[in-house]
């Protein structure tokens, strides 16, 4: 792996595009994301059963050297103690930490080797610790029961802090109300004050909006939800059986069945915006139903959506929309999600685009970005191996094809490795395998196709017969 990210550092990316595309190389599907390993996402075998996946996916983010800090009024700083907590901490799979991230609840994930905010907030890393931070300062911590820290324990901590805060707008809520007969700006500045944290509170948020409006104040927010998600334990279970099991049938390409349990699933809490996002990216990345996907899409950016959930729908929005032939507003979306939440599907669609539009390093840029997210994710390696081939690098691109043949879902990147290395026939193959074995819809095929045709790692292959009958249904 070292020495891929090395051939990497110093890859000078070759293009002759036709025009600029984001490919069918930059994957998709399972809501957008997959995590670190298979055990955050459940489906580990246990007692010789296998426990449900869970898709809800908690968007910590790692904050780097050169990265903006959370600026929250809340933040909860997860100190792991090692690369192996990180992978398999139950800290990474709760709907309700991931649904407190919807209300502007900042999840900073420190790893093991930031000693300068070790330094800083005087973290021993002998054991497990996850702070809480109001307004810059800690007010309370988590330490392990036993060997990890629970989820439970966090959410219990981070459900307090709320409680106490919603609490105290509820006062000012009432103070400003006794004030609007007989002290109008008193009771404006007071319903403000209330208004400005409507992220955090968003029922007390929409209380202010509609006490201000009729005092003759009107204040908007495009995503402030109308309603709020159940968060009960019974809702939670519910609701995270529902999604596990269309998540299982997705992950089993029965897409029909995933269509319609993703579905049933948003029907139960239309306020959680994870069935919503998985529902999108399986017809955008599946099915081909791209206008339900922009419907479903443009419908989960107005309910406040989490982090991870924002960034998986301006993804899909910029996906289409180049591919629709509006690359600036394709590529704006793209850099909009990018700063909602960081997904290595961002980066290599990203990597695609730039290569395409001959910009080489800015495409080094974003496949380094999508490796350093996941270095041992075998679909970033088989992009990056994409880049490899083209680079002169075959003997490295070859190797990590061979390894990763069995891949279906990468069958499209490995087609293209194949295609630079001059193997048209194993390039056909694969190709052939993306089309019929790993597509299931004609409407997602005819765009796969047209992809490939104007795909300039096929341009060898782009006069063969074999080839043009492959792709014979391009639209």
């Amino acid at each position: 792996m070292r020495k891929l990210l090395l051939a990497l550092a110093t890859l000078a990316l070759a293009a002759n595009p036709v025009f600029a595309t984001c490919g069918g190389g930059g994957g998709g599907g399972m809501g957008g994301t997959m995590p670190r390993s298979s055990m955050n996402m459940g489906g580990q075998t246990m007692g010789g059963q296998r426990t449900p996946v869970n898709p809800y996916v908690v968007p910590w983010k790692s904050i780097g050297a050169n990265d903006k800090p959370l600026t929250t009024p809340i933040v909860v700083m997860w100190f792991p103690v090692d690369a192996r907590e990180i992978d398999t901490s139950e800290l990474n799979v709760s709907r309700i930490l991931t649904l407190y991230a919807a209300q502007c609840v900042g999840l900073q994930l420190v790893k093991p080797d930031d000693v300068n905010t070790l330094a800083k907030f005087d973290v021993v890393t002998k054991q497990p610790t996850v702070l809480l931070v109001v307004d810059g300062k800690v007010v309370d911590h988590v330490h392990p029961d036993g060997r990890f820290i629970t989820s439970s324990s966090v959410e219990n901590m981070i459900h307090h802090e709320l409680f106490r805060r919603e609490t105290a707008l509820d006062q000012l809520l009432e103070t400003a109300k006794n004030e609007s007969a007989t002290n109008k700006d008193a009771a404006i500045a007071d319903y403000q004050k209330v208004w400005e944290q409507h992220c955090l509170a968003p029922k007390q948020g929409r209380e202010a909006q509609k006490a201000l409006k009729h005092l003759g104040v009107i204040v908007k927010a495009s995503d402030l939800r109308t309603i709020d998600p159940d968060m009960s334990p019974a809702m939670n279970a519910r609701i995270t059986k529902a999604m596990s099991e269309a998540f299982e049938a997705e992950l089993a390409a029965d897409y029909p069945k995933a269509r319609a349990l993703y579905r049933a699933a948003a029907a139960i809490d239309p306020a959680d915006p994870v069935p919503s996002r998985f529902l999108g990216e399986l017809y955008r990345h599946h099915t081909g139903e791209w206008e339900l996907a922009r419907a479903t899409f443009e419908h989960l950016l107005t309910i406040q959506p989490d982090p991870l959930s924002r960034a998986v729908a301006l993804h899909g929005l910029g996906k289409m929309t180049i591919h629709m032939g509006d690359s600036a507003k394709g590529l704006a979306l793209f850099e909009e999600s990018i700063a909602a939440y960081p997904l290595a599907l961002t980066y290599r669609n990203m990597a695609v685009y730039w290569n395409s539009e001959r910009q080489r390093a800015k495409a080094d840029v974003y496949v380094q970005k999508a490796l350093a997210l996941d270095p041992h994710d075998s679909y970033n390696l088989i992009f990056a191996a994409t880049y490899l081939a083209d680079s002169g690098r075959k003997e490295e691109a070859l190797r990590i094809a061979k390894e990763n043949e069995g891949d279906l879902a990468a069958s499209y990147n490995l087609a293209a490795i194949y295609s630079l290395l001059g193997n048209k026939g194993k390039a056909m193959e694969l190709l052939k395998r993306h089309f019929y074995q790993y597509e299931r819809y004609d409407d997602v095929r005819a765009m796969e196709m047209w992809e490939a045709r104007v795909d300039y790692v096929f341009a060898s292959m782009k006069d063969d017969p074999g080839f043009i009958e492959l792709t014979k249904m391009a639209r």
